[in-house]
């Protein structure tokens, strides 16, 4: 099977190794077919603590590391001071 890679701003340094990304996408609403977003929040592993807030990262999904975290940083597409 496949692994998933996810693309997202990191909005928070959640402990050590550990950052949280959002991710948005755009639906139509069923009733009012209106253009609404959605957000999701992922805890991403990063072993080496390279990334900071503002990042626009890739990540891959791996084992679990603990309850929440199940992906791992893949690269760093984009740092926030460029």
């Amino acid at each position: 099977m496949p692994k998933r890679v996810i693309q997202g701003k990191i909005v928070k340094i959640s402990g050590d190794k550990t950052v949280s990304i959002i991710i948005e996408r755009t639906v139509k609403h069923p009733k009012y077919h209106k253009i609404v977003r959605k957000y999701k929040k992922y805890l991403i592993h990063d072993e080496k603590n390279e990334t900071k807030a503002g990042d626009t990262i890739s990540a891959i999904e791996c084992r679990a590391f603990s309850k929440n975290k199940s992906f791992r940083l893949k690269e760093i597409l984009k740092k926030s001071g460029e």
